[in-house]
């Protein structure tokens, strides 16, 4: 075959012709492949069955665009591969726009330049290394990146490069050896029941839908996603139990990205305080009144026009952008001059204030969502132990009581 031609005592030249291109010229695609295998090359009619075979692979990989080039390919050409092959297909959401900020930001900023093949071991430790350091975030700001996210950076490298060893450009992963950044977690000291009376005070200050997403993320310490993927559909009236099953993911310029819960256990029945259904109700007949004022103007639909009736969103039914509570969170405890915590630490709060309530860890497991009383165990594992000894220790005044009391019987 002509496409077929020997270039040495154990290697061929494959050629597949695509085409012509924009400029008249046919444009091709060409690997060499090497073979080591003495009985094969012994044996004609199975050599020839074997290279017919692998070029009949080569031909469909080419002519359905994903044969990728191998000779002297960058670290940004890759990339370009890597999204389109792996990371589109592959990837969560969520994962997926947080690895391409990094990807922009930092890494191919590093290596995009780069061969794939010349990129070593060292070059990966001192690229990890540097995030730490003063600059290393990317964007302008003073000071290193945190641990956890220099770790996102060192498995995100891990993945491309092993899809390039999978793909055949290069041989052995430079990450595969470097040893994986020590993540040092930061201890989360959620608001006391003094700050949450501090913080429900200052709510009333607040937009209606604010207060009451505050008050819900207290109540039943849900995620931010999840808060903000709540329909009205969601609420039994009648008995008080918010159904958690989907999560909002996105909501960019009309494209709305919902989703179920990432796992099993965090599709979950929620109960509400009694109170706080009431004031659910008045918050709902305010949102009745706000769409009923805007009659036609009222756009809570997507590009599909699907429409969506979300509990927490703006006046005209458009969905908040997923980043916007926290922004206003964070904005509003600065303004309030309270303690600075994360908004997704309201449900280490809310789990917290259940554990000095002395409410069984397995309730509070599956009110949060885990996968088992384990993770809860972990997770807030002091808590409890300290709940647990305030419980030990109210029996010590029960039985100094009865101990002082038979003293003094011996006594008298």
């Amino acid at each position: 075959m002509p496409n077929i031609q020997k270039r040495g005592d154990n290697s061929w030249f494959f050629t597949v012709y695509t085409g012509k291109g924009p400029g008249g010229k046919y444009g091709r695609k060409t690997k060499t492949i090497t073979i080591t295998d003495e009985a094969l090359l012994k044996t004609i009619k199975k050599l020839q069955n074997y290279l017919e075979d692998e070029y009949s692979k080569f031909r469909q990989e080419v002519l359905a665009g994903e044969y990728i080039t191998p000779q002297k390919m960058t670290f940004d050409a890759f990339i370009v591969e890597w999204r389109s092959k792996y990371s589109i297909k592959q990837l969560e959401h969520k994962t997926r726009i947080a690895y391409e900020s990094h990807l922009k930001k930092r890494i191919v900023p590093t290596f995009g330049h780069m061969k794939l093949e010349d990129i070593k071991p060292l070059h990966i430790v001192d690229f990890l290394e540097s995030l730490g350091q003063d600059g290393g975030r990317g964007d302008n700001k003073s000071g290193g990146l945190a641990s956890a996210t220099i770790e996102i950076n060192h498995r995100l490298l891990k993945n491309i490069f092993s899809r390039a060893v999978e793909w055949k450009i290069i041989k052995n992963n430079p990450v595969k050896d470097v040893k994986k950044p020590k993540v040092i977690s930061k201890e989360i000291i959620p608001y006391d029941e003094q700050e949450v009376s501090q913080l429900l005070q200052a709510l009333e200050k607040e937009p209606f839908h604010w207060r009451m997403m505050i008050t819900l993320a207290l109540t039943t310490g849900m995620r931010r996603g999840e808060l903000l993927g709540l329909e009205w559909k969601h609420i039994d009236w009648k008995t008080g139990v918010l159904d958690v099953s989907q999560t909002l993911v996105q909501a960019l310029k009309g494209e709305i990205i919902v989703k179920e819960p990432k796992t099993r256990n965090s599709k979950r029945k929620v109960s509400l305080p009694g109170s706080v259904l009431e004031e659910l109700r008045e918050y709902y007949a305010h949102r009745i009144k706000e769409r009923d004022k805007l009659k036609d103007a009222w756009n809570g639909k997507d590009r599909e026009g699907r429409e969506w009736n979300f509990i927490f969103s703006h006046a005209d039914g458009t969905p908040f952008h997923h980043e916007r509570p926290y922004l206003w969170f964070r904005q509003f405890i600065k303004k309030n001059g309270m303690r600075y915590i994360r908004f997704h630490d309201l449900r280490h709060t809310s789990a917290t204030l259940l554990i000095n309530q002395g409410v069984h860890a397995k309730i509070i497991s599956e009110r949060l969502g885990h996968g088992n009383i384990t993770t809860t165990m972990n997770i807030y594992g002091h808590s409890l132990r300290s709940a647990d000894q305030a419980a030990a220790d109210k029996f010590d005044s029960l039985f100094t009581s009865r101990k002082e009391k038979q003293e003094k019987k011996t006594l008298g």
